[in-house]
């Protein structure tokens, strides 16, 4: 099974390479099901860096919610609607099977098929005695079915409704009888009963069927020949040869169209409403295009496979993947202040340190077990601890962030200043997105005391761009508080060459009257050497959130 190493909402750079770092090192020492995903797209820097390093982008994880797709068999047991009675049923017995989904030419499911549906068809309940000999085949399925071959054929190929009729009285009466139906659809099961083949063949019926490993005479043959009668012959005796092309049936009037079935994406959650008072035992999972790709039982809602996850650079459930209060979470690795909502089934490792970096506490797993990381995934790694600590600049850095750094660097053979430089100059968030998609860019979310906010940052080479767009920005804040139900929102707009900040705020009145940097305009603020949210601002809001206390039902500023 898979397990997911996957960063926060919103991922930034550090968030994304760790990821890629550390399934890199479970690959190599303990879990080779390790596999880097991400929750949300790369920016632009951070796929800057990992071009540069020749790394792919994790795959993207929005949601880990238990889903159809992901329950669901893939080794599927099926039956085309032009298949026999007796393959199904010998299809669904060597399996041990109650339903089986049946398909079209094309892969396309047109309905169940169930082990009732199958005995009501080879016993249909009908008064008509016409109706309870007709079996809807062709010749060469009844062949095929009975084990026989054929001693002379014609079209044996097409698809009809075939009357049987079985050759087991006298001459006389069998003869008066078999004239009551018409000859064109009239197949006769008889013995070796020359008396009875005679009359059959002179009547020119469809076909007629000789049990008991018999076969036609060449003169019967002859004249089976020139009255385009159809002779097979059957090893097995009459009465079961009779019961065998009853089950030569197709199976299409045994198909229930009237059935549930689920696309991929469906949740767990929604399909237990809709299954728990259906009769059906199987139900069918299919793709857009309605092409069966998986099914599943009740027995399987019950207690599913949950998805495996490793959190890197966050702790908190409000930042993490959707669905993750529903997968197991077997490890974290961050370097955030702990978190609410986070619960484990069972004990977990969990490694929390206070490094300017994820990428330094993994390059450190590398060191620690005397592995050097290849090339690519040093480079990537070089990057996370750049981007976090803003070239060591931040002050979150340590002297571990120095250390792993300089050795990170020697294997991926990069010079720092040089890849800083372009790394902070690529991709400005304010140029190249919209207002709305850049205070969204790197945006987490946080309840405190009461307090559901978020704290959002934006990291320029000067803050000219801020300046011309401060308006939209300010709007763009306003919307999120009102889309998302925020009390409020801090974006921290942080100049890079400068190592400062500037404060907008929006939402809860009591909130942006309670904050005591000093004001520049109306809800906008300075932050002198104020760079990292995480151990400058964010201690910072929640020491004014205890002064103020839990929050009324005021409305935003």
């Amino acid at each position: 099974m898979t397990t997911y190493v996957i960063g926060h909402k919103n991922p930034d750079t550090d968030a994304i390479c760790s990821a890629i770092g550390y399934a890199d090192f479970l690959r190599l020492t303990t879990r080779p099901d390790a596999v880097a995903a991400a929750c949300g797209d790369a920016n632009a820097r951070t796929r800057m860096a990992l071009e540069r390093a020749g790394i792919p982008l994790p795959t993207i994880l929005l949601d880990v919610r238990p889903r159809a797709g992901r329950i669901g068999r893939r080794d599927v047991v099926t039956a085309l609607d032009s298949d026999s009675l007796v393959d199904v049923y010998e299809r669904m017995r060597n399996r041990g099977l109650r339903a089986i989904p049946v398909l079209d030419g094309q892969g396309n499911v047109r309905g169940m098929c169930s082990l009732l549906n199958l005995l009501e068809l080879l016993l249909p309940d009908s008064d008509d005695p016409i109706d309870n000999r007709n079996v809807e085949s062709s010749l060469s399925r009844i062949a095929k079915v009975i084990h026989g071959s054929f001693q002379h054929a014609e079209e044996p190929e097409r698809e009809e409704t075939l009357t049987m009729m079985v050759g087991a009285m006298s001459a006389d009466n069998f003869t008066k009888r078999m004239h009551q139906f018409p000859s064109a659809n009239l197949v006769i099961v008889a013995g070796d009963r020359p008396t009875v083949q005679l009359p059959a063949i002179e009547y020119g019926v469809r076909g007629l069927v000789v049990t008991g490993g018999y076969a036609l005479s060449s003169g019967l043959i002859s004249l089976a020949r020139e009255k385009g009668v159809t002779v097979l012959t059957s090893p097995l005796d009459t009465a079961t040869t009779t019961l065998l092309i009853r089950g030569a049936k197709r199976i299409t009037r045994a198909i229930d169209a009237d059935y549930l079935s689920f696309s991929e994406d469906a949740l767990l959650q929604d399909i237990r409403k809709q299954v728990q008072k259906s009769p059906q035992v199987l139900f069918p999972v299919v793709d857009d295009r309605q092409r069966l790709v998986a099914v599943f039982s009740k027995s399987d809602l019950v207690n599913p496979e949950p998805t495996r996850l490793i959190l890197v650079d966050h702790n908190e459930i409000g930042q993490a993947v959707t669905g993750a209060d529903e997968a197991e979470i077997v490890e974290v690795i961050d370097h955030h202040r702990l978190g609410g909502g986070l619960v484990s089934r069972e004990p977990i490792r969990f490694h929390n340190e206070p490094v300017g970096s994820t990428c330094t506490m993994v390059a450190r797993f590398y060191h620690s077990h005397g592995l050097t990381p290849a090339k690519p995934i040093a480079y990537c790694l070089a990057a996370g601890m750049i981007s976090d600590t803003l070239k060591l600049t931040s002050p979150t850095t340590t002297d571990i962030d120095r250390a792993m750094l300089a050795w990170i660097a020697q294997a991926a053979e990069v010079d720092i200043d040089a890849f800083a430089s372009d790394f902070f100059a690529a991709g400005s968030a304010l140029e190249m997105y919209s207002p709305d998609k850049a205070v969204r860019l790197d945006c987490k979310d946080y309840e405190e005391g009461g307090w559901k906010f978020a704290v959002a940052q934006i990291e320029e080479n000067g803050l000219d761009r801020f300046w011309n767009r401060k308006a939209e920005i300010e709007a763009a804040l306003d919307k999120l508080v009102k889309k998302r139900g925020y009390h409020f929102v801090c974006l921290m707009v942080t100049d890079i060459t400068r190592q400062n900040s500037l404060l907008m705020v929006a939402g809860h009145r009591d909130f942006v009257s309670a904050v005591d940097y000093p004001p520049r305009e109306d809800r906008l603020f300075e932050m002198g050497n104020v760079v990292s949210r995480k151990k400058q601002l964010l201690p910072h809001i929640i020491t004014l959130l205890s002064r103020i206390g839990e929050p009324d039902g005021s409305v935003p500023a």
